[in-house]
């Protein structure tokens, strides 16, 4: 095992408390104790990323807006939340199982003959409709604008039906000026109505707090093969082009390694382009719809810290498998506290 892997965790007791390990002291590394409890943990952990650089996660459970409200203002460089979309329905992840059934009775043929039934289960949903939506999101967004660093960004992922009333209510908080970019995040997948043109489309909404000073690393973006590489010279098609607002990109694949089971959950490949742009490595990345925790591990594996909040155990349940010890300290934070 690399020492990058090392699954670990140091306790480390204060008159008041418990502090964090400090990233920057790499010999404190050799006696990182594994203690590992999954839900309110007495520990705050760090580890090694991908590139050496030492990342500390928290992944905190309980109501996003009570524990925004406890953030210092401007203590993080970027805030990415992909909050419900108010569809109206309850969003839903399923799978399909087979069940050895009685010989001639199922609906698929197996080794030997024997006969299997298809199942259908529902692994995790969340109600996805609110009466008001925007009174939901309203003063969220406002302690995000107070929580971002000075030269920080917010990265707010809808969908067509709120952007729209998003970009006015963003407009009016964080200043006409401060908006950066529309994204359109284009994919094509699943069913295609025939009665109008297809959704296949999300909108990311981008601001800065500051138009005269914020993170955006060019040079750092991954990019992307030409749509026409015969039309630019060799040396440009074998670099690649920096991506424009429109990111081409499939979700997650509902049987590709990536899938955790949960509801609408990104690919990791579309936050790792927002933190490589928008953040630098040690710095603090923010996400309060946490969901399946792609905000976590796509930061970690950049060598920036994160902190990320929700209210669903189930979200919880996910992170928890996904997130190893060595990057986030797990807590609950109790109802009406």
């Amino acid at each position: 095992m690399r020492y990058d892997e090392l699954v670990c965790a140091l306790e480390i007791r204060g008159f008041t408390g418990f502090g964090l390990v400090d990233k920057n002291d790499v010999s404190l590394l050799p006696r990182l104790v594994h203690d590992f409890g999954g839900h309110a943990m007495s520990i705050s952990p760090a580890c090694l990323c991908e590139n050496s650089q030492v990342v500390t996660g928290r992944v905190i459970q309980g109501d996003n807006l009570d524990i925004l409200r406890t953030l210092p203002d401007e203590s993080v460089e970027l805030i990415y939340i992909d909050p419900p979309f108010n569809t109206g329905r309850t969003q839903a992840r399923a799978s399909t199982t087979s069940r050895r059934t009685e010989p001639g009775t199922g609906t698929v043929t197996g080794f030997a003959g024997h006969t299997y039934a298809r199942v259908r289960t529902t692994l995790m949903k969340y109600n996805d409709q609110f009466d008001d939506y925007w009174a939901f999101l309203e003063p969220r967004l406002t302690e995000a604008w107070r929580i971002l660093a000075r030269d920080g960004t917010m990265y707010l992922h809808l969908d067509y039906r709120e952007a729209h009333y998003a970009k006015v209510l963003l407009d009016a908080l964080f200043g006409r000026e401060s908006f950066l970019n529309e994204i359109i995040w284009a994919y094509d997948y699943g069913a295609k109505p025939r009665n109008r043109w297809p959704a296949k489309h999300d909108t990311i909404l981008v601001y800065v707090k500051d138009p005269a000073n914020y993170v955006f690393n060019v040079d750092d973006v991954e990019r992307e093969p030409y749509m026409a590489p015969g039309l630019v010279t060799a040396e440009k098609a074998e670099r690649g082009k920096l991506p424009t607002d429109v990111w081409w990109h499939t979700i997650v694949s509902p049987t590709g390694k990536e899938k955790t089971g949960y509801p609408t959950q990104k690919p990791e490949a579309i936050l790792r382009r927002i933190i490589q742009a928008s953040s630098r490595p040690g710095d603090t990345v923010l996400d309060f719809f946490a969901g399946s925790g792609t905000t976590g591990a796509a930061a970690a594996s950049l060598g920036r810290d994160y902190i990320l909040i929700d209210s669903n155990p189930e979200a919880l349940a996910v992170m928890t498998k996904r997130l190893p010890p060595a990057e986030a300290t797990f807590s609950r934070v109790p109802f009406g506290a």
